[in-house]
């Protein structure tokens, strides 16, 4: 920007325009309008039915305590499972349904990997999902 310093040439009309007082008119503009603007409102409007949701047939989900001992005999809720067809025809009924029970599988200190590791790849084939191990301490 220049600036008129009183030359020879005062006849010369000044050709710039000064910005400054259009800029500040502008940024007054642009606060104005940021405080005008409405907040905006997500909220969504539903209809939602009234009472009680009809009864189910089905049993709520189960927790199941899937014991392994020091000897790798299987206790099914304290139990005994005979052989491991009697345990893979138990793992097929939770299979089934659609809201699985939750087994908790708890290996003795002294059991086996090999027995654990059977009991876990016999769950994961048959589609059980919901299974945990349950510490000793």
């Amino acid at each position: 920007m220049g600036m008129n310093t009183g030359s020879n040439h005062d006849d010369d009309v000044m050709m710039e325009v000064n910005m400054t007082p259009l800029i500040d008119v502008m940024l007054v503009l642009i606060i104005m309008f940021i405080i005008t603007i409405p907040t905006p409102n997500n909220a969504i409007n539903i209809n939602l039915p009234n009472g009680t949701p009809p009864p189910t047939r089905e049993k709520p989900p189960e927790v199941v305590d899937l014991r392994i001992d020091a000897t790798g005999q299987s206790f099914w809720n304290e139990k005994p499972v005979t052989d491991r067809q009697a345990l893979e025809i138990l793992l097929q009924g939770v299979a089934r349904k659609k809201d699985q029970d939750q087994i908790r599988l708890q290996p003795d200190q002294q059991a086996e990997y090999k027995n654990v590791a059977l009991v876990m790849a016999t769950a994961q084939r048959l589609g059980v999902t919901k299974i945990g191990i349950v510490s000793n301490h």
